[in-house]
């Protein structure tokens, strides 16, 4: 957590414009920077305090000012170690300016919040930067879960972090799919870190950029059924399709973990259970979307695990219901889930020749135990 500022270790006219009681007109002045006869870091602590201030004009004033502070105010304070949180308000007004987070890493007073935030926001180059410290990024396990979430962040980096985890035997628990994040990267050739991209990165950037364009809240999925019941892939998504063919395994996982909904259709139906497991476990994913899943009878049999095997899935009982229903679902969840369905569904489900026998047994079981 980040400390408190303290007032009195400030200049008078800092104390005097930051403290209670102080005149709004006067405190408008300093967040518009007009701070007479202080030093550059502490005019810079001053803006800091006020994007606190009671007033939301004010406190709206000081974040726009801190965002475009005059070059000699901004190298002047950064000559100097800064109070943590004012480190940390620079990096989140200044992401991605590599020359002044250069700076901001370099200092003594560093708070691990300003890594943190420049992880989880940063644009690929201030990313990169952050990665340099390796040592750091094991030391703080979570640095590498926002890198890895930070879809600015480039392919190769994430690949590398992960391998660098497993390696030293560091558990990612912040990722949902990290088991299958960690046995995605194993067999990958990992590359020293670049200061261009590489190939995956730009495969990575290229694809992420299609399905970002090609999503639709329209479509229910990227396949459709043909009379006969057959899927084909439609028209719109091939060349979607055609990428993440030529897609690596850790690179298919993270997509899965991190992408739109359509690249997640395209992974729940890999044979691969690493990858298919990984889009089960999207943090991404919702209920509608979850719904539509447990219903089909061509995902992968590992994705309908993990949903029937996930609380927050099963307090939908349309979600319970599609998995019962579902041929695909593993016996021993859909037995489970069986008693748990109302008991016009079980009547239905005791008649239905769409079901595997064992379960279409306990629903007659259970419709027994109910009229005793």
């Amino acid at each position: 957590m980040l400390s408190p500022i303290d007032l009195s270790t400030l200049p008078g006219p800092a104390q005097k414009i930051c403290g209670d009681g102080a005149p709004p007109k006067l405190q408008m002045m300093a967040a518009k920077g007009v701070v007479p006869g202080l030093r550059p870091d502490a005019i810079v602590t001053v803006l800091v305090l006020l994007t606190q201030a009671k007033s939301f004009e004010v406190a709206d004033q000081a974040k726009a000012t801190l965002k475009k502070l005059p070059t000699p105010v901004l190298q002047g304070a950064l000559a100097v170690d800064l109070h943590p949180s004012v480190i940390y308000h620079l990096a989140g007004s200044y992401k991605n300016e590599i020359p002044v987070l250069e700076r901001l890493l370099q200092m003594h007073s560093l708070p691990i919040e300003a890594v943190e935030l420049l992880a989880e926001r940063g644009g690929e180059q201030t990313v990169e930067l952050v990665c340099t410290n390796e040592e750091r990024m094991l030391s703080h396990p979570k640095l590498i879960e926002l890198v890895y979430t930070n879809r600015n962040a480039r392919m190769s980096t994430a690949n590398r972090l992960v391998e660098l985890a497993v390696r030293n035997d560091v558990e990612l628990k912040g990722l949902a799919a990290w088991k299958e994040i960690s046995q995605a990267i194993q067999g990958e050739l990992i590359a020293e870190p670049s200061d261009e991209r590489l190939p995956e990165d730009d495969m990575y950037y290229e694809h992420t950029a299609l399905a970002e364009e090609l999503t639709d809240e329209t479509e229910d999925d990227v396949l459709e059924e043909d009379d006969e019941g057959n899927e084909h892939l439609k028209d719109k998504f091939k060349p979607l399709f055609q990428l993440w063919q030529e897609a690596t395994v850790a690179e298919k996982v993270r997509m899965a973990t991190l992408g739109t909904k359509e690249q997640r259709m395209l992974a729940i139906r890999e044979q691969n259970k690493v990858i298919a497991g990984a889009a089960a476990r999207s943090p991404l994913m919702k209920e509608p979307e979850v719904a539509q899943i447990s219903r089909n009878r061509g995902v992968a049999d590992e994705v309908l695990r993990i949903i029937g095997t996930t609380g927050e899935w099963l307090k939908s009982y349309q979600v319970k219901k599609n998995l019962v229903e579902n041929a695909k679902t593993p016996i021993a969840i859909a037995s489970k889930l069986v008693v748990q369905l109302r008991e016009a569904d079980l009547r239905k489900l005791a008649k239905s020749k769409n079901v595997s026998g064992p379960v279409r047994m306990a629903a007659r079981r259970h419709l027994e135990r109910r009229k005793t």
